[in-house]
């Protein structure tokens, strides 16, 4: 019996240590990333004299689409206002929706110019004011569809050094026959 409460008391003593280890650790790691939190935040919020360091991705970019019926389907327009030393990568454009609907290449009313992007490499975007991107939707079986949810994908950065997180936004298309 004395070897098992020698045991016991050995391992109770290794586990109080190992939960102040634990503890103390947890403690340093939840300040450090409380740390990065509030030097990360300070990227976005404005400071003392009114101004901040990155505008948010709603300041930087408005994002609207419409949708109209044509002779070949469904007309998706998707219009970017860019501010002014921002972009929007083109190939980060991308559309989801059900299966069953189909959707051409976007073609789009500027040009884009390449920039070599720190962690896409040599890259097309959009620095223009605005941009529209155009696609024609239509369905697999050549019926119309009601209320078609379609998410859009999109990222943008800022020319200062910050790309936002990969947006989406949903929408609903009604898409027609193609006459």
């Amino acid at each position: 019996m004395g070897i098992s409460t020698s045991t016991t008391k050995h391992q109770s003593a290794s586990v109080r240590a190992a939960a102040i280890i634990f503890a103390s650790s947890s403690l340093i790691a939840a300040g450090t990333i409380s740390t990065q939190a509030a030097s990360l935040s300070g990227l976005f919020n404005s400071s003392n004299n009114g101004s901040s360091k990155f505008l948010s991705v709603e300041q930087a970019f408005s994002v609207d689409s419409s949708s109209k019926g044509t002779k070949k389907g469904t007309q998706l327009s998707i219009t970017f206002d860019i501010t002014p030393e921002h972009y929007v990568y083109k190939n980060q454009l991308k559309l989801r929706f059900p299966k069953g609907i189909n959707a051409t290449p976007f073609t789009f009313n500027q040009k884009p110019v390449t920039i070599d992007d720190p962690t896409f490499g040599k890259v097309p975007v959009f620095t223009q004011k605005s941009v529209t991107a155009t696609t024609t939707l239509t369905t697999a079986n050549g019926k119309g569809a009601k209320n078609v949810p379609v998410v859009i994908h999109w990222q943008g950065c800022a020319e200062a050094g910050l790309c936002y997180p990969p947006e989406k936004i949903t929408t609903k298309v009604d898409i027609a026959v193609p006459r």
